[in-house]
């Protein structure tokens, strides 16, 4: 399960800097940061509970 959140949260990044580097996807850097920042947040809340059921 940590192998996959890691393999999403480097997808988001990603996704985010081609947003940035592709003139005119500037929506596609809000989308991957707000997925990056989501998918950091259910890890980090997993973690601390301490649920680690796969």
């Amino acid at each position: 399960m940590l192998k996959f959140v890691a393999f999403l949260l480097i997808a988001w990044l990603v996704v985010s800097v081609l947003g940035l580097l592709i003139e005119g996807l500037l929506w596609l850097t809000f989308i991957g940061l707000v997925l990056f920042l989501a998918t950091a947040g259910y890890l980090w809340f997993k973690r601390k509970t301490g649920s680690n059921a796969a």
